[in-house]
Formats: C-alpha cells, sequence, structure tokens
C-alpha cells in the first residue's frame, strides 16, 4: 500500500541542525536566539550565555526541548561580535574596578583592568569599549573610553538612551562647515523661477513648544466647476534647495533619517542652522518652500492639485490652543488680537469639516487614544505628566497635511520615478483570526471579512464606542494591524484608507520626506532623481529587514497596486525604506526609553503611595495597570493577585480567577500600591490592595460564594501559608525588553505563584514629540 506523502509548511528543527540568529539576552542571565529564518526563538540557559553577549550573531544546535516544550540550544560557533560600545555604571569591589552594564540583557559586568580607567570615578556612568569577550570561566575585559557623568546630572537618561540605541547625535565637521557657508537669509537668486506668495497670508499652526516650522497653511473659498469649494495652500520647507543630494549635510541626513524627540531636547536630522532657522518657516521672513496647491470639493475630494517652488512670508504663528480658541469663539480675546487673521481661520476650518465627510466616506480608521507628555523643569526632573489633547486646531492641521501628501503620492505614481512611499498593509491572517475569535467570544456581533476594509474596523470602533469594554475592543482592534513602513512598491495605506500615501510635509525632521520633494522637483523639471551612493545600512536596517521578510507573501499573492515601473535603482530605493522605516523604530524605542526612565525615577518619589487605575493589558504573568493621576503603567504580577489559580484567556485577553471567576482585562479598574521601582531595567510594580466592589461582588456572585468568605481568603493569602502553584518563567516573548503590547499577544496559562519571582513591567507610552502630522 502506497502512503500519500505530504510537505509540512515548515521543517521541523532536528536535534542535529545548526541554525543562525541574533543573541538576545535577558536580564535573569539566559537568553534566546532570534533566528534568521523567522521560526521560533531558541532557548539558551545561562551557562551557555556566559560566553555570548546580546546582540552577538551566533550558530546553535538545537540539544534538547526544555520543561516547557521550547527547544534548547548550544551555541556552537560565534559569527559575529557588533562592535557597540557598552554603557554603565563604575564599580569598586574587593579593590576590582568593574563596569555594571545599564542595559541588563548584557548579563555579565565588564572587569577593567587598573590602568584603562582613564579619569573616571566610582559611581559615573562611563562609555567601555570591549578588548577582550566573555569565555565560559571568564568575565569580558575592557577599557573606559568616555565618562559621561554622574547618574543624576541633567539629562544623563538622553545620554545613555543615544549611545544604547546607537543614535547619531553629532554632526560630522564637513556636515557643520558646510551648514556654516551657508547665507542666513534667503537670497535674490535664490527667488528665481519660483512663484511669489509672499502677499498670501500663510500661517504656521503648532505646538507652543515647537521650534522648526515644516508647514504653512492657507485657505480661500473658491469655484469648482460649478459647485462651492475651497482653495488649500500647504507650503512646505524647501529643504532640498539647501541640501544636495549626497553632500556632507545629505550623507548626515540620511544616516539619521529622522529627528529624534525627547523630553527637553530634540536631536535633529539637520543643522540648527537649517532645522531652526534658513529651513523654518518662522513668521514675518522670506522662506522657500514646496507648495501643493490644491481645490477641494464640497465633499471633501481633492478635485485638481499642482505643485510648484514659490518663496513665502508667513503672516503669523500659531498655536494650537490659540486657533482652537478662536474657532470657539470669534469675539474673544484671542479673536481680537488675530482680526486679520479670524476669516482666514474660519476658511481652514471649512475646508478641515469637508475633508472629514470624505474620511468617513472612504471608511478611515480613526480611534481616540490618550497621549501624554512630560512636563520637566529646568534640572529634567519631572513636575507632572499631563494628557495631550487633541482639538479641532490639531485636526484641521493633520488633514490639510493628509491632503498634501495623497497629492504627492499620486503625482510620484502618475510621473512614472521610483520614490518611497508610505505604506500600512492590512493585518496578517493571522491576526485576524485572532481578532475575530476575540469579537465573537465578546459578543460584539460584528466582524471582519476574509479580505477586511479599514471602513470594517472603524464601524465595529463606532458601534461598541458606548460599551463598558470600549477601550478593551479599540485597543485589540489598534493591535491587529501591522506597522507602517517606507517602501517603493505602493500596496496602499489601510488605517487611512489611501490607495497611495507618502510623506510630503515634514523634509526638516524626516529624510523620507527630503527625498520625495527631490522626486517631484525632478519630475517637474522633467528629469530624472537618481539616490546617491548612501552610507551601508546599520543594525537598525538588519533587524527589519528579517522582521519584513517574515511578511513575504505566498507565491500568486497579487498586492493591491503596484507603481514601481522596472528599473535597476529599485533595489537601491528599497534600501533606503528599509533604513528610514528601521530607524524611525530605533528613535521611537530611545524616545521610549528616556520617558520610562524619567517615570521610574518620578515614581520612586511615591514608593508605597496607593492610587486608582485601568488595566491596559493582561498577559499570563499579570495585568498592566496605568494609574488615573500620573498616566504611568506598571505590573501587578500573577503572584499579587490573590490565593487561587488565574487562567489567561487568550480569546477574551483576560486572566480569570477559577474560583471566585474575578477576571482582568483591559479596562477593569484596579487599585493599587507602588511597591518597587527598577530604575536600571526601567520596571515599576504595583501591587493590587483592593479589587473593585462590583468586581468582585459580580464574580462572587456569579460563582455563589460568600463575600465575607472570599474575603477572609484573600487576606489569608497575603499570610503565605496557603499553597500556591509555580508562575511560569517568562518565554521568548516575555523577555524583559518586551512592551506591553507584545505581552498581550503572549498565549499562555498561568498560575499565582507564593515564591515571588522578580516581577517585570514596562513604563507606559508617552509621547514628547509632535503629535500630529501623520
Amino acid at each position: 500500500m502506497y502512503i500519500k506523502k505530504t510537505t509540512p509548511d515548515a521543517p521541523a528543527a532536528h536535534l542535529s541542525d545548526e541554525i543562525e540568529g541574533s543573541v538576545q539576552g535577558h536580564r535573569d542571565g539566559h537568553g534566546f536566539v532570534i533566528r534568521d529564518d523567522g521560526q521560533g526563538d531558541i532557548f539558551i540557559p545561562p551557562n551557555e550565555m556566559r560566553a555570548v553577549l546580546h546582540k552577538d550573531r551566533v550558530r546553535v544546535r538545537i540539544v534538547r526541548q526544555d520543561r516547557r516544550g521550547r527547544p534548547e540550544g548550544r551555541v556552537v560557533e560565534i559569527i559575529e561580535r557588533p562592535p557597540q560600545p557598552l554603557i554603565g555604571r563604575l564599580l569598586q569591589e574587593s579593590g576590582v574596578w568593574l563596569v555594571a552594564p545599564e542595559d541588563k540583557r548584557y548579563g555579565q559586568d565588564v572587569l577593567i583592568p587598573k590602568g584603562a580607567t582613564g579619569a573616571a570615578k566610582p559611581g559615573q556612568v562611563v562609555v567601555v569599549e570591549l578588548t577582550e569577550p566573555p569565555a565560559l570561566f571568564g568575565q569580558p575585559v575592557g577599557r573606559i573610553t568616555e565618562v559621561l557623568g554622574e547618574v543624576d546630572d541633567p539629562g544623563m537618561e538622553i545620554e545613555i538612551a543615544v549611545r544604547k540605541y546607537g543614535v547619531p547625535h553629532e554632526f560630522s565637521a564637513e556636515c557643520l562647515a558646510q551648514a556654516k557657508e551657508l547665507p542666513d537669509k534667503v537670497r535674490a537668486q535664490d527667488k528665481r523661477h519660483r512663484v511669489d506668495l509672499t502677499d498670501v497670508p500663510l500661517v504656521t499652526i503648532d505646538g507652543e513648544d515647537a521650534r522648526d516650522f515644516d508647514d504653512a497653511v492657507y485657505c480661500e473659498p473658491a469655484k469648482v466647476g460649478r459647485s462651492k469649494g475651497w482653495r488649500l495652500l500647504v507650503a512646505i520647507a524647501d529643504v532640498s534647495h539647501y541640501v544636495e543630494t549626497g553632500s556632507a549635510i545629505d550623507i548626515d541626513a540620511y544616516d539619521r533619517a529622522t529627528s529624534v524627540y525627547f523630553p527637553r531636547r530634540v536631536i535633529p536630522m539637520l543643522p540648527e542652522k537649517l532645522s531652526n532657522g534658513l529651513c523654518s518657516l518662522n513668521p514675518e521672513v522670506e522662506r522657500l518652500c514646496m507648495v501643493c496647491d490644491m481645490l477641494v470639493t464640497a465633499k471633501g475630494e481633492v478635485h485638481a492639485y499642482q505643485f510648484y517652488p514659490a518663496v513665502m512670508f508667513s503672516h503669523a504663528r500659531f498655536t494650537y490652543t490659540e486657533v482652537a480658541a478662536i474657532l470657539a469663539n470669534t469675539r474673544g480675546p484671542e479673536a481680537s488680537k488675530r482680526k486679520d487673521r479670524v476669516k482666514d481661520l474660519l476658511n481652514l476650518h471649512d475646508v478641515y469639516r469637508a475633508l472629514l465627510i470624505a474620511r468617513q466616506a472612504r471608511g478611515a480608521v480613526d480611534f481616540e487614544t490618550t497621549e501624554t507628555q512630560i512636563v520637566c523643569d529646568e534640572n529634567g526632573r519631572i513636575e507632572k505628566i499631563v494628557p495631550r489633547t487633541r482639538n479641532d486646531a490639531h485636526k484641521l492641521i493633520e488633514e490639510a497635511m493628509l491632503a498634501a501628501n495623497v497629492c504627492s503620492a499620486d503625482f510620484i505614481a502618475q510621473g512614472g520615478q521610483p520614490g518611497l512611499f508610505r505604506v500600512h498593509e492590512g493585518p496578517t491572517p493571522e491576526k485576524q483570526e485572532i481578532l475575530r475569535g476575540y469579537l465573537k467570544a465578546m459578543a460584539v456581533g460584528m466582524t471582519i471579512g476574509d479580505n477586511p476594509h479599514p471602513s470594517e474596523f472603524q464601524a465595529i470602533a463606532e458601534a461598541t464606542k458606548d460599551r463598558p469594554d470600549a477601550q478593551q475592543i479599540h485597543t485589540m482592534l489598534l493591535r491587529s494591524m501591522q506597522q507602517a513602513i517606507y517602501t517603493p512598491v505602493n500596496s496602499g495605506h489601510f488605517g487611512l484608507a489611501f490607495d497611495a500615501y507618502t510623506h510630503f510635509t515634514s523634509p526638516i525632521r524626516r529624510y523620507p520626506d527630503l527625498l520625495v520633494h527631490r522626486v517631484i522637483k525632478a519630475i517637474l523639471g522633467k528629469s530624472k532623481y537618481k539616490l546617491p551612493s548612501l552610507p551601508t545600512p546599520g543594525e537598525a536596517h538588519a533587524k527589519l529587514a528579517k522582521r519584513l521578510a517574515a511578511r513575504v507573501a505566498a507565491p500568486g499573492t497579487k498586492p493591491r497596486k503596484d507603481v514601481v515601473p522596472p528599473c535597476r535603482d529599485t533595489q537601491a530605493w528599497e534600501a533606503a525604506g528599509l533604513h528610514c522605516s528601521a530607524n524611525e523604530r530605533r528613535a521611537d524605542e530611545a524616545s521610549r526609553d528616556v520617558e520610562a526612565w524619567l517615570k521610574c525615577k518620578y515614581m520612586r518619589e511615591h514608593l508605597g503611595e496607593e492610587y486608582g487605575g485601568v488595566v491596559s493589558a493582561a498577559t499570563s504573568f499579570g495585568i498592566f495597570v496605568t494609574l488615573d493621576a500620573m498616566y504611568v503603567e506598571g505590573l501587578v504580577h500573577i503572584t499579587e493577585l490573590g490565593g487561587e489559580y488565574f487562567k489567561f484567556d487568550e480569546a477574551r485577553q483576560e486572566l480569570r480567577g477559577e474560583r471566585t471567576g474575578i477576571r482582568y482585562s483591559i479596562g477593569t479598574r484596579v487599585r493599587v500600591q507602588v511597591s518597587r521601582v527598577d530604575l536600571d531595567g526601567r520596571k515599576i510594580d504595583f501591587r493590587l490592595i483592593r479589587e473593585g466592589e462590583e468586581l468582585v461582588g459580580r464574580a462572587l456572585k456569579d460563582k455563589g460564594v460568600a463575600p465575607e468568605s472570599a474575603g477572609a481568603r484573600k487576606a489569608g493569602g497575603r499570610s503565605g501559608d496557603r499553597k500556591r502553584a509555580q508562575a511560569p518563567e517568562p518565554s521568548a516573548t516575555e523577555r524583559a525588553s518586551m512592551t506591553r503590547e507584545q505581552a498581550a499577544r503572549s498565549p499562555g496559562k498561568a498560575k499565582a505563584s507564593a515564591k515571588k519571582t522578580a516581577s517585570s513591567g514596562t513604563t507606559g507610552k508617552s509621547k514628547s514629540r509632535k503629535p500630529r502630522r501623520s
């Protein structure tokens, strides 16, 4: 009898297989190998981690399955050891000098010979270069190359982050010299072949703390066909006029790819003479710009558009708060100070409402999320954390920028030249299945199709906005989507529901926008833009390339749209897109790291204090809680949830007590106490001190348990006399560096433990960068 041969989707790894990948260290001493082929991570026990470091590229052999069924590996060869320096604090123990790495994923202290300490003093934060790698029976050895200062020095968290994530923070001498030679103002020869818009009352609208002004806007009523409409002008700083392709400034700008925003400090993509001076659309000075001139219908559709270089004169510098106040009361004190501009602002508000109609018609996803702003004092210490509210002025600018970006993408597509699109693909099949299961489990009564459209997500969000668990549902909708990237292959923007979209509006702080400007100019001049020889992409590029490789579509799958013509330099554009996307991630990670450090330092002053909060994520090892008063997030480990077994329900994304039926899911209100702050690990731990009476009462009623007996059990549970099961060891997806978004995707079953393990948490997200300009 013949047996039909089957071919599995992915071949299982045999014990003799050797696999290549990158080491991901863990603060507890073990590690994981992130495989190059995109398959599941390989666990590396602590004894194997002695000879390797976090970020090393290695070849491993799978030797066994551990008790949790994970593949366990042995390091066969170290293929590459990245030269990136280590940052840590210099310590002296029993006459021996050593540096404790700030990033705890480097699991070993570095020995420093007596003659290699330089001018560093004990306790200071230093940069170390390794001179001897670690071995199975020996620690790594290094020398101090830079002293950053004391750990409590103002801005130290930023100095650490830029080195920890490899963010370029010093311009080259050639770049600075070239910037110094630039003029201080617009010259007569710069105005040639440009449209003179100095008499058009363009204005900038930004946040109170903004220093660089990329964009200015103006709107007036206009006839569009036989109907009424508007003429909308979006003028963007013409950075490409001053930053020539392949110049020293251009090379440094590409290396950075984006400005990095920290509380109280910005690491700009361009030298200050450009970013805050010559290219910034400051009020009442002439500036060069690229203009997207649009005719918009009453239904919010862009009927026609044109691009042209111009010279402008900003007639006012508005803040969002000021514009919102004027729009709310055109006879108020704010409006009386700006009488000449009130009509223009009302026209902008009218075109915004029309563009909003078009947004709703195409079904773009529009979830309202709370962003926060860290307010620091002169010494860099947090004074308060406040919500950043979006008013009509924010939304008005956002819609104007979206319209200009769409026109830019369309212009490049019609011009037949390669360029970078901002692509946001729909959810993967795996994420679609998870979301469908979740919606069914939550009895939403709506779901998504096999080829979902963003309007389906928006419809679900709209239908559930008044439910008590609306926050949980909206969070799951957001988590099902992929991250946006830059690529020459246009697949559309799923979230915004655009067939083609790019970034045109922020060339001062984003390199892709600068490239888009150059391509638009080339099309206008009937020439072709060619990318310069750009620096070799770094680690961030390589990491993102591997992540994207795992998303490769099956053979025969057709992209929604591909407007890139066959050309020899398409590969160069793909590399540029990967580089810019990766450095965007790097900037986000560095910003989050600084914000987490500041929040941890802030919360150290509040140890033992009690706060109300809301569960922001549920995982197999506990719940993340965001405090109401401070917008800070921390972990309540599963060992702190009470004296019973807790099971993680992946479909519902909640933890449920098997005896009482108490449930913890996104949106559940709790009261917690700040129990532990780990500044080095950027972790905040909370202790649950009281479940809401409604939560406990409902669960006990469902179980038929008397509230008094449950309360007694809970009180008794604190004594440690009862028996608990061991909480599970964090898996590969529960590493110390993991965010709560990643944690919420970790499936599994967890049980409470009397033996308290070192709990790991993350601080909440907050954005200090510009709050708009999609």
